[in-house]
């Protein structure tokens, strides 16, 4: 995914019939069968209906076989023309319900970034406790400006979106106040991986780094840092947020999940559990942060070069 579009930064999902990523696909398809059976109730061949919608005819087969999300409009026309009105209202229940659950980025941020920073001040306010796990960058909610600005910037580049990339690292800045409110409690697992990779200027990461140092003494905040020596009981697949016990937020390269199944709840409770089990915290992980800041520092060029 574009690193950078949400607070909640991650990577892509990998292959697993458990995933989230498989539920939105089966919903997709439910939707897409439901879709060709009110076609043929009606008589209509697919080409028969694309023509008489003015649509290509590989949009019909497309939205039958869950290769392709319809709109609200497509069903609205879909119905009409299948003179099955009836079901209309249904159908966009059930797809609304799977947009809330597999979010595109081209479709949720085609009026730029800021505005998807603001949707989630409403989960801030009533989630008590927040983990975290990630991967391979630094979670929103502790980045500095600067470092959000360069993942902002590559979403901007991957997507081709607005640049309202001021705003948007505004927007984040000031979303990170929640840390200091003693009614909230925060739980961050990254890996060493997270503190080394280089996704911006040598600079902007000691920066970075010396964030994370101060943002783990916090007293409602838990930061723990795996190094490259821990034996991990989880595999470390990919980025995901827990608000309380009530959504799962995984990010992938195309889309963003939100997961609120029990069943999927609880398997990734059990995930962070294990990934936290192995971390290191308090001292032990600023002294990881520390080793990665020695290693970096004599990146920096001298002064007067």
């Amino acid at each position: 995914m574009p690193p950078g579009i949400t607070p909640y930064d991650g990577m892509t999902l990998p292959p697993n019939k458990t995933s989230g990523a498989s539920n939105v696909h089966e919903a997709r398809n439910v939707l897409g069968k439901r879709l060709r059976e009110l076609r043929t109730a009606a008589g209509f061949s697919g080409r028969q209906l694309a023509e008489l919608l003015s649509w290509p005819p590989s949009k019909v087969s497309k939205l039958e076989n869950g290769r392709q999300t319809p709109t609200d409009d497509d069903i609205r026309d879909w119905t009409r023309a299948t003179n099955s009105e009836r079901e209309a209202k249904s159908l966009l229940a059930s797809l609304h319900t799977l947009e809330v659950q597999h979010a595109e980025w081209q479709r949720i941020l085609r009026t730029g970034l800021k505005p998807r920073q603001q949707e989630h001040i409403e989960w801030d306010q009533k989630t008590r406790l927040f983990r975290a796990f990630e991967a391979t960058v630094i979670p929103g909610l502790l980045q500095t400006a600067e470092y959000a600005r360069a993942r902002f910037a590559e979403g901007i580049r991957r997507l081709k979106l607005p640049n309202d990339i001021n705003e948007a690292v505004a927007a984040r800045v000031q979303r990170q106040d929640i840390l200091y409110r003693p009614d909230k409690r925060f739980h961050f697992v990254l890996t060493e991986a997270a503190l080394r990779f280089r996704l911006c200027p040598t600079e902007v990461m000691l920066g970075q780094l010396d964030r994370l140092v101060s943002c783990s003494q916090l007293t409602n905040v838990r930061l723990g840092i795996i190094g490259f020596e821990t034996q991990y009981a989880t595999s470390p697949w990919h980025g995901f947020w827990m608000n309380d016990n009530e959504r799962v937020l995984v990010e992938t390269f195309s889309a963003a999940l939100d997961l609120r199944q029990p069943q999927e709840i609880e398997l990734y409770g059990n995930a962070f559990e294990q990934l936290a089990a192995v971390a290191s915290y308090g001292r032990s992980a600023r002294a990881i942060i520390n080793r990665v800041i020695d290693d970096l520092a004599p990146a920096l060029p001298e002064d007067g070069d």
